[in-house]
């Protein structure tokens, strides 16, 4: 008995550990390779339209690197102009082309959801991230 409680101990403090180690891939001290897997397009009085991302146009991979604050696309690079942390998640915003944009990133996960939106548009993403190397 006192052996199985030991095992129990130790692999409770091994979880506990690695997800710490995890968790801190996802605190803004990384750079973050993410993709999107989801995507909606919504207009004002209208269902909005599920599908891919590079089926609505929105960006199937981003690189966000924390330390240059910006966001990097296969088209094109825009600087975060915004970033806000707590224990359990990073927003990050910016604007471009007519468009407001913000990733909310959760730091325990690496999973991302993001909205990019103008007076007649709203376009939300589903994804997840993982350390970039440099």
């Amino acid at each position: 008995m006192k052996k199985k409680c030991l095992r129990l101990a130790f692999a409770a403090l091994c979880w506990s550990g690695s997800a710490s180690l995890w968790a801190a891939d996802f605190d803004g001290s990384k750079p973050l390779l993410c993709a999107t897997v989801d995507a909606h397009a919504c207009d004002a009085g209208e269902v909005c339209l599920r599908g891919l991302p590079v089926e609505l146009g929105v960006p199937q991979f981003l690189r966000i690197d924390f330390a240059r604050k910006i966001v990097v696309g296969r088209e094109r690079t825009t600087p975060i102009r915004l970033i806000d942390a707590d224990q359990s998640q990073t927003l990050l915003q910016g604007a471009e082309f007519g468009f407001a944009w913000t990733i909310a990133l959760d730091r325990t996960d690496g999973t991302i959801t993001g909205s990019l939106v103008n007076s007649q548009d709203a376009y939300v993403l589903f994804g997840a991230c993982t350390p970039d190397k440099p």
